[in-house]
């Protein structure tokens, strides 16, 4: 018996407790994947492009359906208490400021991604890239229409469809297909160690 082990005797066998803590682990290393995810910049036109869609989706797959939700959730509330885990973050602001401004409907959105994509996981979509494509496919569409939406409301319908759907459409298409093909090659070794 080592000595960590003697003095935590109760927390080593408690199961609950281990897989909490193991759960919270995965969530707290999902939340840093998803922020060195957004700060890899892919310059493009209008915008530049990152890959965090493509860590939130493998993410997804991967957790499922309540692990991806809270992993994705507290990522939130880190870049609400001023962390700078999001794309534009120090530089266009930190905070709930920066939630509210143009970004603001893509962060829902990644919430409502988060557990399309986890839910078609758990019912074992994963094993197949097209299905679990597919989930992908219907939550990029909420996110590009929620981040639209926001766009719209913050600076009218013309520009908010220009500048919050056209240049997301083929990348974002792109990384889904990305996250859809590694979690169908990589899924079964990641998975059967979540349980």
């Amino acid at each position: 018996m080592n000595r960590s082990s003697a003095l935590f005797p109760s927390l080593l066998h408690n199961s609950k407790i281990n897989h909490a803590l193991w759960f919270a682990m995965l969530a707290v290393t999902g939340t840093v994947l998803i922020a060195i995810s957004s700060k890899i910049k892919v310059p493009m036109w209008p915008v530049d492009m990152s890959l965090q869609t493509l860590a939130i989706f493998t993410i997804a797959a991967v957790f499922g359906f309540k692990l991806g939700v809270a992993t994705i959730l507290l990522y939130l509330a880190e870049g609400a208490l001023g962390l700078p885990v999001f794309q534009g973050t120090p530089e266009r602001g930190i905070g709930l400021a920066y939630m509210v401004g143009p970004t603001g409907g893509y962060l829902v959105g990644f919430v409502v991604m988060t557990a399309i994509t986890g839910w078609a996981a758990d019912q074992g979509w994963w094993r197949n890239p097209f299905k679990i494509g597919a989930a992908m496919l219907i939550g990029e569409v909420i996110l590009l229409t929620l981040g639209a939406l926001w766009l719209m409301y913050l600076f009218g319908i013309s520009q908010g469809l220009e500048y919050g759907i056209g240049p997301f459409i083929v990348p974002d298409v792109l990384k889904l297909a990305l996250a859809a093909g590694i979690v169908s090659i990589l899924g079964n070794t990641v998975r059967s160690r979540l349980r």
